[in-house]
């Protein structure tokens, strides 16, 4: 058993009081249940469509939604373009809805990539943007242009090709654009697998492969101005090393985030090649980890789950994939999924709390709490703590925010050095008010009541998931009691 397994399986999670000399303060100090959290703009991506549509979370039963992994927050649906637009103005977006409905039945959403060329068919680019005259060259896999290649990669920058793309995101972005179902949306319109990578066919140099990338990426972000994007590092060359690049650089001005597709692809060392160029995104936005195809790292004795956790570690990673049959990945690799979810991403913990056990109705009282973020990424989309008292049948009694602490203003730290950050809420349970008569009263009426904490919206509505228990259902996690009592003379 490990350290941390150990202190959980000895505190499992107890809520006690802590000091014995605050006789009027209730004290709770919440471990960590090492629980796998599925929040917004983090979490495993299972690859449904894989390029090839059999490819992998597809061949699962349509009543499987996966519900034994993990963390599995989003579904990645990465098909070349001619599967969504058979035909001009034409679409078979049933193709993308179809899983997306599926797992979203349970609060998964999904990420998309469209690619333009691709190594195992032809027309990943519709056949018909061909016939209207959009450049190319044919093209060997692994040869380079030829004559009479069996593969067609664009010209990125041919203006039929750019106005056939151009009708293409706008028809994607009336439904995607702003869809709080999607998760984020790659810029995978040009490069083989929509990689950025141009040496198998069109060859493109340093410089034309910037103005092809700014072209693209300010096309997407035109179409979906409010929607995560993602890039391949790639675009920046698949192993150069540095911190910046022109390429990767301009996506970010863009506030376009980076994706590495090529974690243990090679063997140790040569892992990955750019959590460097990584430093300058993950403060600002969820990066994106792919690993290489599960079994064929396996075959190049590439795999380590080690160096899986650690490339998350480097990169301070947010999102990682499931690049294969996703249980025979989770039944290998067990103990290093429930690691990686400890840390991938953002994880907002309760390290104390302490509030009075009885507090007078209609005057504040004082919350004392300490968080940290234990993850290796903050927390994007941010979240206010609230305190919310309820009755014995569960019925909601007092909501109160604070709106001074926004979680996202945690710092994250190396593997259990998370710095933690101490908050003096004052809330008043029930707001006093004078009625026509002169008479003070208030809402609540005098009781005991049970006291939850949770992080959510300035409203009070909960959205983040807490590695806390006595969870009400509704991402609320009850802490212990408190008595109010009436207004004082």
């Amino acid at each position: 058993m490990n350290r941390f397994a150990a202190i959980t399986a000895l505190l499992a999670f107890s809520l006690r009081p802590a000091f014995a000399d605050h006789p009027a303060r209730e004290v709770v100090r919440p471990v960590d249940d090492g629980r796998a959290l599925v929040n917004p703009d983090m979490g495993w991506t299972l690859h449904f469509y894989s390029n090839i549509i059999t490819n992998y979370g597809s061949k699962l039963e349509p009543s499987d939604t996966l519900a034994d992994f993990p963390g599995l927050s989003t579904i990645y649906l990465r098909v070349p373009w001619a599967f969504l637009e058979p035909e001009e103005g034409k679409f078979n977006w049933s193709l993308l809805d179809t899983p997306a409905r599926r797992f979203g039945a349970r609060g998964i959403k999904v990420a998309i990539r469209v690619t333009s060329t691709e190594s195992w068919m032809r027309d990943a680019t519709p056949r018909w943007v061909q016939a209207a005259g959009a450049k190319g060259v044919n093209f060997a896999f692994g040869k380079g242009p030829a004559k009479d290649g069996p593969l067609w990669e664009p010209d990125y920058l041919d203006p039929v090709f750019l106005a056939k793309l151009d009708a293409f995101l706008a028809a994607m972005a009336k439904r995607y654009d702003g869809n709080p179902d999607v998760a984020f949306i790659d810029v995978g319109s040009f490069g083989m697998w929509g990689e950025g990578h141009t040496g198998f066919g069109a060859q493109l140099d340093d410089a034309q492969t910037l103005a092809v990338v700014k072209v693209h990426v300010d096309l997407y972000r035109k179409h979906f101005p409010r929607t995560l994007l993602a890039i391949s590092d790639d675009v920046a060359g698949h192993d150069r090393p540095g911190a910046h690049q022109p390429a990767t650089d301009y996506a970010l001005t863009r506030g376009v985030t980076l994706r590495d597709d090529s974690i243990l692809v090679q063997p140790p060392p040569h892992s990955w090649y750019h959590a460097e160029m990584a430093q300058a995104f993950w403060p600002k936005f969820p990066v994106v980890l792919e690993h290489e195809h599960y079994g064929a790292s396996k075959q190049r004795n590439a795999w380590d789950g080690g160096l899986l956790l650690k490339s998350v570690e480097d990169y301070h990673a947010s999102y990682m994939s499931i690049h294969w049959w996703p249980r025979i990945e989770l039944e290998e690799n067990r103990e290093t999924i429930d690691r990686i979810n400890r840390r991938m991403g953002y994880r907002i913990q309760l390290r104390s709390a302490s509030w009075p056990r009885e507090a007078i109705l209609g005057q504040p009282f004082t919350l004392e709490t300490s968080w940290a973020n234990a993850g290796v990424a903050p927390c994007y989309p941010g979240g206010f703590p609230a305190l919310t008292l309820k009755d014995e049948k569960g019925g909601i009694v007092s909501v109160n925010v604070d709106e001074s602490f926004d979680v996202r203003t945690l710092a994250v730290g190396p593997p259990d050095s998370a710095p933690v950050k101490d908050v003096r809420s004052e809330f008043v349970a029930a707001m006093p008010h004078r009625d026509p008569l002169g008479v003070f009263t208030v809402s609540t009426a005098p009781g005991t009541y049970d006291v939850f904490i949770s992080v959510g919206r300035r409203d009070g509505a909960p959205v983040l998931a807490l590695p806390l228990p006595d969870d009400d259902g509704a991402r609320r996690y009850k802490l212990g009691r408190i008595t109010l009592t009436g207004r004082k003379s």
